[in-house]
């Protein structure tokens, strides 16, 4: 089976490469460019595409002769061009129009648990903007509403990790206790195989979530327990982390967190909203959030330094 994955070379994309990989499936990763985090998914067997995913021409090129697309493609900051509109609303309708066009047969989009109209977050609207796209396109569909992601490579487990052993405390995002259920990328990838090589959860959008619930304040001492690091966890209000994510995405080549990220985290995500079915239970995520899991998915340890920063970049 030929698939193609928009932003397959960013952290769940990549996951998801290689998983199809392994099961002898031929991947066309399609993204603007390579991540440099982990430029090995290219030496895997994959086709890369240089496009992005508003350029029509080079998807439909892209797509031919591929039976199932998942569109993984996606930010959590707006960088000059690469706004939330581009990427997430155009983008889909590019990648929905070229689909249908190419005569993919099968489209699965992740997108975000709490993704919902009218509720003052670019990042939230649009990602319900691009689901309404895929819902209305007529093509055979999943959109996966996922909760926070965590494996090897992710954002959560680096950036929290490196946190843990820069800072002499860790600030949690808002004064109120807020919940996640956190999902192991494994699990995403097993779900969305199930919708793109089996065709399940045909014309669904299903809820990805973990199988623990948990304060965020206990995810963070998990983390910082598998770590080694014993860091004060003290809640801080959410307009400090606004300023704070201000900064980092003027200064940092991977914000420490993004002002999205900041909403994202200041409410639980622990329901969907609007709606979501729940994935049958074959399919149901059931990787603990543990220590064991969490020390078995860290990067290297180390803090920040100067080679974070912009400034310092070549």
């Amino acid at each position: 089976m030929k698939v193609a994955i928009t932003g397959g070379t960013g952290f769940a994309g990549r996951h998801l490469a290689r998983a199809l990989l392994s099961d002898r499936h031929d991947v066309v990763i399609v993204a603007r460019g390579v991540d440099k985090r982990d430029p090995s998914i290219l030496g895997a067997g994959a086709t890369f595409v240089a496009a992005s995913t508003d350029d029509a021409d080079a998807l439909r090129r892209a797509f031919s002769g591929c039976e199932a697309v998942a569109h993984f493609a996606g930010i959590n900051r707006e960088i000059g061009t690469q706004t939330y509109e581009r990427v997430h609303v155009r983008g889909t309708r590019a990648v929905v129009d070229a689909a249908r066009v190419a005569g993919v047969r099968k489209v699965v989009y992740l997108s975000f648990l709490r993704a919902r109209p009218d509720c003052g977050s670019p990042y939230h609207e649009s990602k319900w903007a691009a689901e309404e796209i895929v819902r209305a396109s007529g093509l055979d569909h999943t959109i996966l509403k996922s909760g926070v992601i965590y494996g090897r490579g992710d954002h959560l487990l680096d950036h929290v990790s490196r946190a843990l052993y820069t800072f002499p405390f860790f600030p949690l995002v808002g004064l109120r206790p807020t919940r996640l259920r956190p999902v192991y990328v494994g699990d995403v990838v097993r779900i969305a195989h199930a919708a793109i090589v089996d065709r399940r959860l045909s014309r669904q959008t299903v809820a990805v979530l973990g199988p623990e619930e948990l304060g965020a304040g206990d995810a963070i001492r998990r983390i910082a327990l598998a770590v080694g690091r014993a860091v004060p966890v003290i809640p801080a209000p959410v307009v400090l982390h606004r300023i704070l994510g201000w900064v980092f995405e003027r200064t940092m080549t991977v914000p420490l967190v993004a002002a999205a990220q900041v909403r994202i985290l200041s409410e639980s995500v622990t329901e969907p909203l609007p709606f979501a079915d729940a994935p049958p239970a074959d399919l149901a995520p059931t990787t603990m959030f543990s220590v064991e899991r969490i020390r078995a998915e860290l990067p290297q340890g180390g803090p920040f330094g100067l080679h974070d920063l912009r400034l310092f970049q070549h």
